[in-house]
């Protein structure tokens, strides 16, 4: 079985991320579906993401968190609330649906024929992708009424969508993002918590045999005004990202980060404290397909080989 012909590379692509993809197409841990940054799961890579993610469940096992798994699509409504579209309009996908009459199925038909654009045949739906894994979480904390004292503590998971179509295979469309997020009235606590999840993340990591560190952060903002909240955001430690080179040493990858949104989330959504002041919110985001690439980079593309120690840890039966 040959592997599936990929598109010319774009000029001034990186000739690592071609080879990177290229080799994990080759072992059949990704397949080709013609769309980059869309890629179908080889067996080994999906049995090698699942036991990272039952590693984060036996490393979070204490906690006592709620555990929550959401869909790939989420309330437009909220989507809307949590402002998303104010810094990252780009990277939104929104589910649109045919709701037109018979004679206006032909005319999309026609259209589809023709090789012309449909999607004005189509009308926005209730639903959107979700571009984060707790963007659901925070409508439904509000909805239970004021915290219990010391707050919430949440486990979520989702599928999730960002419309950057990259040659760099850990630049997907589509991928699996696993986050642990603390609701709670304001408090240094929530810092706290959120650094020590930093810690916890580095040292799980750097134990299975990644070269991780960790690095202040700030998201890309548009505009002037884009700029200085990106930078306010950078003088206030208030994101962490762990980086690990993949197909760069110069720019490595974001594979977890640490948040703090501070009241954002709390304001957005109405989610209230036990005093009834507004809850603020900080999340420790894990990118299961980032972490596995990562792996499957620095350690080789059979699991098999792997050192003993990250086998132990990743399959602890065998």
């Amino acid at each position: 079985m040959t592997t599936p012909a990929l598109p010319p590379p774009a000029p001034g692509a990186n000739p690592a991320e071609r080879e990177l993809l290229t080799a994990l197409l080759d072992h059949r841990l990704l397949v080709w579906t013609g769309v980059p940054g869309v890629y179908g799961k080889g067996a080994v890579f999906e049995d090698v993401l699942e036991r990272f993610d039952q590693l984060v469940t036996r490393a979070a096992a204490g906690d006592g968190a709620e555990r929550l798994r959401f869909p790939p699509v989420m309330s437009r409504r909220h989507f809307e609330q949590s402002e998303f579209l104010k810094s990252f309009p780009h990277l939104a996908g929104a589910v649109t649906s045919f709701e037109g009459a018979p004679a206006d199925h032909a005319a999309m038909l026609d259209a589809v024929a023709a090789g012309q654009e449909w999607s004005r045949h189509q009308k926005l739906t209730g639903v959107v992708l979700g571009s984060a894994a707790c963007y659901p979480l925070y409508p439904y904390a509000a909805s239970g009424g004021p915290l219990p004292e010391g707050g919430r503590l949440f486990d979520v998971m989702a599928w999730c969508f960002r419309h950057e179509p990259s040659g760099d295979p850990a630049r997907l469309q589509s991928f699996r993002m696993r986050e642990q997020v603390r609701v709670a009235a304001p408090d240094a606590a929530l810092v706290t918590w959120r650094d020590g999840w930093a810690e916890r993340g580095r040292e799980l990591l750097a134990g299975l045999g990644l070269p991780v560190v960790v690095d202040v952060a700030s998201d890309p903002f548009f505009g002037r005004g884009g700029r200085m909240l990106a930078a306010n955001q950078r003088e206030q430690r208030l994101k962490f990202e762990l980086l690990v080179p993949i197909c760069s040493t110069e720019a490595p990858t974001a594979i977890m980060s640490f948040n703090y949104h501070q009241d954002h989330f709390g304001q957005r959504f109405g989610i209230r404290g036990a005093a009834g002041e507004t809850a603020h919110t900080a999340c420790v985001g894990f990118g299961l397909e980032r972490i596995t690439l990562a792996l499957l980079r620095h350690l080789g593309m059979d699991p098999a080989s792997w050192p003993a120690a990250t086998r132990a840890q990743l399959w602890p039966e065998t």
